[in-house]
């Protein structure tokens, strides 16, 4: 039987981002030359990443898709460089995508749409064997942050996880190589992203590993007093992350590596000798 996601991506596991697009909120533009989009990945494993995550198409607020050969040019280049060298995964709702990232190498999909943006991702992911991210987003980048509204953000976001769950693994998806993702930022408020840091031990009861992506997001920044903010500084990041760390998270998606690699071993380490 294939390794469990939790045996191959041991708690706590950082995830570094990789963005090979010129608009993502925080590294847009940053990484759209091949050769230093290689180097990143190589420095972010060095310092200490699990897995590189590597997309090409922006999802912050308010963007706008791209097609499948835009993403595949963006990705391709620097997927045959270092899928086969580093432990890599593809951010991408696109089979067509997800096929040929996972035949260079990548390891995981990770899916914002959590397997609702193209009807053949399913079958691609579990014809390859390769572990799956399921993560809740209200409605889509483009219109997300339009006054997003919930009864109860925790038990929304937990059945919605809970239902894409079930029909991956009725698609063919062994459970074992999921992981569940509460998309912090995606179609929620401050509060409701504070909300789901507090409560997070609320899905790690669906008995997967969760993934945090807090990482620089506008809600830190407004935390600190900034209610125009569209990013947020490594500092609250790190803060965020220990925060779900120690309600239960086990991988992080982070663009500051070395920084969250060095916190959470801490935390860890105090987690540890508290036992």
């Amino acid at each position: 039987m294939a390794q469990p996601l939790e045996e191959r991506f041991p708690r706590p596991a950082v995830v570094g981002v990789l963005n090979v697009t010129p608009d993502s909120f925080s590294d847009g533009g940053a990484h759209v030359d091949p050769a230093v989009a290689v180097a990143a990945a190589r420095r972010m494993v060095a310092e200490g990443a699990a897995l590189v995550d590597v997309g090409g198409e922006s999802t912050r607020p308010g963007s706008h898709g791209v097609t499948a050969d835009e993403e595949l040019r963006r990705v391709v280049p620097v997927l045959e460089q270092i899928a086969g060298e580093l432990p890599v995964s593809i951010d991408t709702a696109k089979a067509e995508v997800a096929r040929r990232a996972l035949e260079l190498g990548a390891v995981l999909v990770n899916d914002v749409t959590a397997l609702r943006g193209d009807p053949e991702l399913a079958g691609v992911v579990a014809e390859h064997g390769a572990y799956l991210c399921l993560m809740h987003m209200r409605g889509e980048p483009r219109t997300m942050q339009d006054d997003p509204r919930y009864d109860d953000v925790v038990a929304d976001v937990k059945r919605f996880l809970e239902e894409r769950l079930a029909f991956a693994t009725a698609s063919g998806i062994a459970a074992e190589r999921i992981a569940l993702d509460p998309g912090i930022g995606f179609g929620k408020t401050v509060d409701h992203n504070l909300e789901l840091l507090a409560r997070l031990d609320e899905l790690t009861a669906l008995g997967r590993p969760i993934l945090v992506g807090a990482s620089r997001k506008r809600f830190l920044g407004r935390v600190l007093g900034d209610p125009e903010a569209l990013t947020g500084p490594a500092t609250a990041s790190v803060a965020a992350a220990l925060v779900a760390y120690h309600g239960g998270a086990s991988l992080f998606r982070v663009h500051d590596v070395r920084e969250h690699v060095e916190a959470l071993a801490a935390a860890a380490a105090h987690e540890w000798a508290a036992a």
